[in-house]
C-alpha cells in the first residue's frame, strides 16, 4: 500500500466548510459530533465495533503536505489565510469511543469527537470509512464463527476484497470478530493476524497425479500439512492419494497432525464419506477443512446436518460482507461549546423518525445484571448525569414510553472511554489477541436471544429522563 498523507482523504465539502468557518471567525468554536449507526447488519441483533486503532494512527499523523495545499490553491475557492492555517494543522481535540471488539447497538454513540469545528469536520470521512468497513467485517465474522459452533474459521477472502486496504484491514477486523486466522500474509506482518494456508489446485495440477503432488508437499512441510483433495475426484482419487502420502511420508517421521480440504461438491456428504475413509486407515488425527462460498447460514446447515468438518475457510462472503454491503455509520453534530465552556445542544429534525438525532454531549451506560452477568440494556445520558447503582433504576422505550423496566440488582459500565485528550492519545491499544478475547467476552455477556440470526431480540437502547425531555423539547421548539 502506498504511503501518503491522508489529510485530503475527506469529502470536498469538509474543506469548503472549513474554509467557511475560518473566514467567518468560527475556527475556534468547539463542536461535538457523534458517530452512530441506525440498523444492525443482516437484520441481526448487534454489531461489533472495530477500526479505532487505525483512526488513532490517522489522527496522530494528520497534517497537510505542501502539495496538498497547492492542490487546494489551484481550485481557486479557498482563501490564502485558510491555506496558511492548514500548513500547521493538527488535531487538538478530544475523542471518546467504545473500545474495539465492543458489542454495540443502533442509535447509541460509539464515538464522540469534541474539537474545534474545522478539525472535527475534516476527520469525518476517515473516521466513518474505518468504522463502517471494519465494524461491518467484524460483525460478519462474529456471525460466521458463532455459526461454526467452536470449529475454527479462517478468513480466505483477500483476492475478492474491494482493494488492498479492504483485504488487509478486513482480515484484521475478521480476526477481532472471531476468526482464527487469515490467508493474507500482509495482515500477519502488519497486525499480527496469524496467516496460514497450504496449496491451491494449481499445485496439484503441476504434478502428474495427486499422489505425487501430496507426497512432495508432505516432504516439504511435514508439520500439519493440509492437502486439497477435490482437484479431480474427491473420493476416488483425492482422498486415497492423500492417505497414501500421509502414511508414506508423515508417519515414518512420527507426524500425525494433518488435514484434507474440500472446496467443492456436497460438503456434508463428502465430509462424512471422507471421515469414514480416514478412520478406516487409522488417520484419526487427520482433520477435514471445508471452503467454497460459505457464510453463517450455510455453515449452520452443515453443522445441523452433521457434516464431519473440523474447520472452515470463508472468503468472499466474509471479506465483502456480501449479504450487507454497508454498515451505515453516520457522523452528526450534537452540540457546540462557546469560549466560556457553555455547551449548547444541537438536533437534526426529520420527517423520518429514525433520522432525528439525540442532542447534546452524552455518555452511554451499559446495565448488567449482578445475578447473571448479562447485559440488560444501554442507557444514553447527558454527559454530567450520574446514575446510582444503589437505587432502583427505571428505563423506558423512547418511542413507546409506557414500555418500562426497573432494575434493582445491577451494575453499570461506561461504554465510551477517552482515546484523545487535547490532541494527545491517552488510550493504549491492546495487542490484537487481547482485542479478540475482549470481543468474545463481550458476546458472552449477551443473551442468546440477542445473538440469534433470525428474529433476534431487540436489545434496549433507551434515553435517560433528562435526555428524553431535552430531545422532545427541542423537537417542539423546531415545530413552532
Amino acid at each position: 500500500m502506498e504511503k501518503r498523507a491522508l489529510a485530503l482523504l475527506c469529502d470536498y465539502y469538509e474543506i469548503t466548510m472549513g474554509n467557511g468557518y475560518f473566514n467567518l471567525g468560527m475556527k475556534d468554536t468547539v463542536a461535538y459530533f457523534d458517530v452512530f449507526y441506525r440498523k444492525n447488519p443482516d437484520n441481526g441483533g448487534y454489531a461489533v465495533a472495530a477500526g479505532l486503532e487505525q483512526i488513532a494512527k490517522y489522527i496522530n499523523d494528520l497534517h497537510f503536505e505542501e502539495d496538498d495545499i497547492e492542490y487546494l490553491r489551484g481550485r481557486g475557492v479557498f482563501s490564502d489565510d485558510f491555506l496558511d492555517y492548514l500548513r500547521t494543522f493538527r488535531f487538538t481535540g478530544d475523542i471518546y469511543a467504545a473500545p474495539e471488539g465492543t458489542v454495540v447497538f443502533p442509535y447509541e454513540p460509539i464515538m464522540t469527537v469534541r474539537a474545534p469545528v474545522i478539525q472535527a469536520q475534516l476527520i469525518e470521512t476517515y473516521v466513518l470509512l474505518q468504522i463502517n468497513h471494519q465494524s461491518l467485517i467484524a460483525t460478519k465474522a462474529s456471525r460466521i464463527t458463532r455459526a461454526a459452533d467452536g470449529r475454527a474459521v479462517s478468513e480466505f477472502g483477500s483476492r475478492r476484497a474491494h482493494g488492498e486496504s479492504a483485504a488487509v484491514l478486513g482480515a484484521r477486523a475478521a480476526y477481532i470478530g472471531g476468526c482464527s486466522g487469515t490467508a493474507c500474509a500482509l495482515s500477519d506482518k502488519l497486525y499480527g493476524v496469524p496467516a496460514g494456508g497450504t496449496m491451491a489446485h494449481s499445485w496439484v495440477q503441476m504434478f502428474d497425479d495427486e499422489y505425487h503432488a501430496f507426497k512432495a508437499y508432505c516432504k516439504l512441510y511435514p508439520d500439519n500439512p493440509t492437502l486439497l483433495v477435490d482437484t479431480y475426484n474427491v473420493l476416488e482419487s483425492g482422498v486415497p492419494s492423500a492417505i497414501r502420502a500421509i502414511k508414506e511420508v508423515l508417519w515414518p517421521l512420527g507426524k500425525k497432525k494433518c488435514a484434507v480440504r474440500i472446496d467443492s461438491g456436497d460438503i456434508t456428504y463428502l465430509s462424512k464419506k471422507i471421515r469414514k475413509m480416514l478412520d478406516a486407515e487409522g488417520l484419526y488425527d487427520c482433520k477435514i477443512t471445508a471452503s467454497n462460498s460459505l457464510d453463517e447460514y450455510i455453515i449452520t446447515e452443515l453443522v445441523r446436518q452433521g457434516a464431519k468438518v473440523d474447520a472452515f475457510g470463508v472468503g468472499e462472503r466474509l471479506i465483502t460482507a456480501k449479504s450487507q454491503a454497508v454498515f451505515g455509520g453516520v457522523y452528526k453534530l450534537c452540540a457546540v461549546e462557546d469560549e466560556n465552556g457553555v455547551i449548547t445542544p444541537k438536533i437534526k429534525v426529520s420527517e423520518n423518525i429514525e433520522k432525528i438525532t439525540n442532542p447534546h454531549f452524552k455518555k452511554v451506560y451499559r446495565i448488567y445484571s449482578k445475578e447473571t452477568g448479562k447485559a440488560e440494556a444501554d442507557l444514553i445520558c447527558l454527559y454530567d448525569e450520574e446514575i446510582s447503582e444503589t437505587e432502583p433504576l427505571e428505563i423506558f422505550d423512547p418511542q413507546f414510553t409506557w414500555k418500562r423496566k426497573t432494575f434493582s440488582d445491577f451494575y453499570l459500565r461506561d461504554l465510551l472511554v477517552p482515546i484523545f485528550k487535547d490532541g494527545a492519545q491517552v488510550y493504549e491499544f491492546p495487542p490484537i489477541e487481547e482485542v479478540k478475547k475482549y470481543c468474545a467476552f463481550e458476546l458472552d455477556t449477551m443473551w442468546d436471544e440477542v445473538l440469534r440470526f433470525e428474529n433476534p431480540h431487540n436489545y434496549y437502547v433507551d434515553l435517560s429522563d433528562e435526555l428524553w425531555e431535552l430531545k422532545n423539547r427541542m423537537i417542539e421548539e423546531r415545530r413552532e
